[in-house]
């Protein structure tokens, strides 16, 4: 029997996949499985990590971009504006109305 392999069944909850992952990388795991796990578990990056720059881009093109974000959430904004339309008091009549004032009119 010494040769037989036990297993064990563990249960992992979210709390404690996401602490494990906030520590830092898990060395088991392969990049894209671990960014999977961050991701299905809303997972940050530990604070000792490093942020990579995806692409370099000069100071010019940086705040080229941030006009455009910006031009993109207004135009956005005022989409939303004109989509929704303006709420006016309409005057309805009544029955009960009608007949106060066409009994005021006879007198």
């Amino acid at each position: 029997m010494s040769g037989t392999r036990r297993t064990r069944t563990a249960v992992v909850t979210e709390q404690a996949g996401q602490s494990a992952l906030r520590r830092g990388a898990a060395p088991e795991l392969d990049a894209t499985e671990e960014r999977a796990l961050r991701m299905r578990l809303g997972a940050s990056l530990p604070l000792s990590a490093r942020l990579e720059r995806i692409a370099v881009a000069t100071d010019a093109e940086i705040e080229l971009l941030a006009y455009e974000i910006e031009g993109f959430l207004k135009l956005k904004a005022r989409r939303a504006s004109a989509a929704a339309p303006a709420r006016t008091a309409t005057p309805t009549a009544s029955r009960t109305k009608e007949k106060i004032v066409r009994a005021l009119r006879r007198k």
